[in-house]
């Protein structure tokens, strides 16, 4: 039901108001895991998978919001928005309600549908578009306007504070932000970004390996834990170290002696992806996709086996696109992307050979897994908006 009109007459008939509409979309990161809560670089493009949000005003003082993708509505005061969650997909939007009134502002009473087709636990940040087109939806019935960064971090803090995932700023931040046609480098550190144009001539294969993950769960925490406790060691020596953005690869040869095998990994990946999310960028920007593609590679590698978030399904996915050639010509690069520990690869393809890259990729799997997985061709889309 990617579709606003469709959406319209669903709130229309659930709630016998008219509603207005607006959309979040989710992303796929291009390069640079794992670095935004260590205050690097990442480099997303916000993608045609997206969450429609309807929102009408009700004069009862009540919220209801229902979600089409589960079947189920949450009904609560307005003057009483819950502050502790339950574990469920209503995390999500009453978490944004939450970091509002903490934020000072009161929330109107109001009805909600939501609909995303955004694949939950694909890595492509489902959970983000809900919490920015909620934000989006909501703060447009209450008259506000929150600039875009602003309320990218409105919506982290629902996810850290509320949800209780400790995610970093991206997947808001491309979620508010992003614009067609273009991957955002985005500083971590100080929200600064620069737009990267992706060439007319490339598109976005997304493949979900079909193998969920959840970033709520211990291997993010865990993994979380031992970048700070690399940081933290080598900080020790240099003060001036606050985030892992801050160490160097000779700080890492210096001291790594004293860092924990694991953590030393992790810090290891944190400190080079944030070297080749630059790199990546500013090759994009000349036009010279022999470089991306080979930092793409890099970034696989390193996730895989410095962080070890990858998992076997997407490293066989990311081997079979890049030995597809020459049978089926087109790949720039690929890797695993998101948050980890399953999801999805992106590929970027000549846009000539995308259709006949996404067929054989999909068999060629199929025939390796034995799990038929869904393949995408995407392209940049725009970020948060009304419709």
């Amino acid at each position: 039901m990617n579709d606003p009109a469709a959406l319209r007459i669903l709130h229309q008939n659930r709630y016998h108001a008219t509603p207005e509409v607006y959309v979040a979309p989710g992303r796929v990161n291009l390069i640079g895991e794992h670095t935004d809560y260590a205050e690097g670089f990442v480099m997303p493009a916000a993608i045609d998978f997206a969450t429609l949000a309807a929102i009408s005003p009700r004069s009862d003082g009540q919220i209801a919001i229902y979600a089409e993708n589960f079947a189920e509505e949450q009904v609560f005061p307005a003057d009483s928005i819950p502050t502790e969650n339950t574990g469920g997909w209503a995390d999500y939007p009453v978490g944004v309600l939450a970091t509002l009134v903490k934020e000072g502002y009161t929330i109107p009473a109001f009805s909600m549908t939501l609909w995303g087709d955004v694949p939950l636990g694909s890595g492509l940040s489902s959970s983000a578009a809900i919490e920015v087109a909620t934000a989006t939806a909501v703060t447009a019935l209450m008259g506000v306007t929150i600039p875009g960064p602003k309320l990218a971090r409105l919506c982290q803090r629902a996810e850290n504070e509320f949800v209780g995932a400790s995610c970093g700023i991206m997947d808001q931040f491309i979620s508010a932000n992003g614009a067609e046609d273009n991957a955002l480098l985005l500083d971590c550190r100080d929200l600064s970004y620069r737009l990267a144009p992706i060439p007319a001539d490339v598109e976005l294969v997304i493949a979900n390996t079909m193998v969920k993950h959840s970033i709520a769960g211990g291997d993010y925490t865990t993994r979380r834990a031992e970048v700070e406790e690399a940081c933290a060691i080598l900080a020790s020596h240099r003060p001036e170290i606050k985030f892992l953005r801050d160490a160097t690869v000779e700080d890492l040869e210096k001291w790594g002696h004293e860092i924990p095998p694991n953590s030393y990994k992790r810090a290891k990946h944190v400190i080079t992806e944030n070297n080749r999310t630059v790199a990546a960028a500013d090759a994009l920007m000349k036009g010279d996709m022999a470089t991306l593609g080979r930092l793409m590679h890099e970034a696989h590698i390193s996730y895989s086996k410095d962080f070890e978030a990858s998992c076997p399904e997407a490293d066989i996915m990311v081997e079979l696109a890049e030995g597809l050639a020459p049978e089926v010509p087109g790949l720039i690069g690929a890797r695993l992307t998101g948050g980890g520990f399953g999801g999805c690869t992106i590929n970027l393809v000549d846009k000539e050979h995308a259709p006949a890259f996404a067929k054989a990729l999909k068999e060629k799997y199929h025939q390796a897994t034995g799990i038929d997985p869904e393949i995408h061709i995407c392209h940049a889309s725009a970020g948060a908006h009304k419709l």
